[in-house]
């Protein structure tokens, strides 16, 4: 799958839910979230260094917001948090001094409001996207992943389709799932008409019937559908581009602005993964691979951001 054009909410699959790429973080839940509020925020979204991480080393505990949306965040059967944001989490927190990590589970939309009102919790470990409109209300480390498109395809790949452009030149019958960024993506290529289905599962037995020729995704959402299936087959990851531009899915940890201090110490440690090769091997049980890895930054992805320095 992809991440929703719309509303962050809803919209479950039985793999994989999803992130937006161009929505903010709940208006509504701002509202109930401000009366909560046990600290205070910067005046007019202003950056501060802050000493977030000084107090979660005394207290021993860092408490990570997550949104039980797998394979980014979420609890499983035993009670226990997990995911590609979470494991992350378990690895970097230490390395600053805080042994432990405990999950606050609650809804993707109340995420930042539960961040940086309410403070139920101290970072956002949700693999969310980082988009202009959240770039102004939290600071991000860099993306540990950027999730590339991809798509189901009967077996042989009998059309030869690689991106949006070869279904629209070859006027061929493209699905997608509801509220997929990847309408959107298909449509700015010249692809007419996108049949509309509720999920990855539903693409897979249409490609497979013969209803369409292809089924848009995220390749991480792609990839798991197809698995075990001999009828159908994964395309190799692409980037969607729009109006001459990279659409980036690409996702990270979220910090109050208050909390320069913690977001940069965590960003380094984070690097260090990446030149090293361990975040891939952190990641990968959750089916992630070299294909989402990424050198972006937060700086790129929030270039008009206070407290964002390119590297």
């Amino acid at each position: 799958m992809a991440p929703p054009l719309g509303n962050n909410e809803g919209l479950a699959t039985r793999r994989v839910r999803r992130r937006s790429l161009l929505y903010g973080a709940g208006a509504t839940a701002l509202g109930v979230f401000g009366a909560a509020a046990c600290s205070r925020v910067p005046e007019g979204g202003k950056v501060e260094g802050g000493d977030l991480l000084s107090r979660l080393r005394d207290a021993g505990e860092v408490k990570i917001g997550v949104a039980g949306e797998v394979p980014y965040g979420y609890i499983d059967e035993n009670g226990e948090v997990t995911g590609e944001a979470p494991a992350i989490a378990k690895v970097i927190f230490p390395r600053l001094g805080v042994p432990k990590v405990k999950a606050v589970p609650t809804q993707f939309s109340a995420l930042i409001p539960g961040l940086t009102q309410a403070q139920q919790f101290d970072v956002v470990s949700a693999g969310m996207y980082i988009n202009p409109t959240r770039c102004s209300q939290v600071l991000f480390a860099d993306p540990d992943y950027l999730m590339l498109d991809s798509f189901i395809v009967r077996k042989g790949n009998p059309h030869g389709i690689k991106t949006y452009e070869d279904i629209a030149k070859k006027n061929l019958k493209l699905a997608s799932g509801t509220a997929y960024a990847e309408i959107g993506y298909a449509k700015a290529a010249g692809v007419k008409n996108v049949l509309v289905l509720p999920d990855q599962v539903a693409g897979l037995d249409a490609v497979r019937q013969g209803r369409v020729d292809a089924f848009a995704g995220t390749a991480i959402t792609v990839r798991s559908v197809v698995k075990g299936h001999p009828q159908a087959e994964a395309t190799e990851p692409f980037q969607p581009v729009v109006d001459g531009k990279p659409a980036y899915g690409a996702g990270g940890f979220a910090f109050r602005l208050s909390e320069k201090n913690l977001r940069d110490a965590f960003n380094k440690e984070l690097l260090k993964m990446k030149a090293s090769g361990e975040l891939l091997r952190v990641v990968s049980p959750f089916g992630f691979t070299k294909d989402e890895m990424t050198d972006l930054t937060a700086a790129k992805l929030c270039p008009d951001a206070k407290g964002e320095v390119d590297s």
